[in-house]
């Protein structure tokens, strides 16, 4: 897989945190890790979008009924391995990642790490729930842990097994 058939789109649509020189290279790095040891195959799309808390909250809400702000959100566009695909690049749609840098930020602090660590491991678990992973099963939540540790390795960030549930 080269790094060419795959599109990571990220966009910045809050003012709250001063995004890190070298952040977005970083979650473009992430989620072609992820796609890569998943063996991901063909071109692909994946859109990544920093919010604050606030807006964050209101998604959560209004997509999973929980009236409080969260980390991480995904929006997975596939269902079994089956994807809508972009007419002009044939690329497979597979969904929104959605990150507070607030809460990102709070949680680096909380963990004792960077806010670029936290930012690539809330991708690279994003990436997993679009690829079809949720961690409300048992098997799949130590699956995702083992997977977001092997991505992290690749990256060269530390690995923390310490996280709180």
């Amino acid at each position: 897989m080269t790094n060419n058939k795959i599109r990571v789109i990220i966009t910045n649509s809050q003012k709250k945190v001063q995004i890190p020189t070298g952040l977005r290279m970083l979650v473009r790095r992430t989620c072609i890790a992820v796609l890569r040891m998943e063996k991901f195959e063909g071109p692909a799309e994946i859109s990544v979008t920093f919010v604050d808390n606030d807006q964050i909250k209101e998604l959560n809400a209004q997509y999973r009924e929980k009236d409080f702000a969260t980390d991480v959100l995904s929006f997975p566009m596939g269902n079994d391995g089956i994807y809508d695909t972009d007419p002009k690049t044939g690329a497979k749609i597979l969904g929104d990642v959605v990150i507070s840098m607030e809460k990102a930020q709070e949680q680096a602090i909380l963990y004792g790490h960077t806010i670029q660590r936290e930012v690539a491991y809330l991708t690279a678990h994003s990436v997993l729930h679009l690829l079809g992973y949720d961690h409300m099963k048992n098997l799949d939540k130590v699956r995702m842990r083992e997977k977001e540790d092997i991505v992290m390795e690749q990256l060269g960030l530390e690995v923390n097994t310490t996280y709180i549930e």
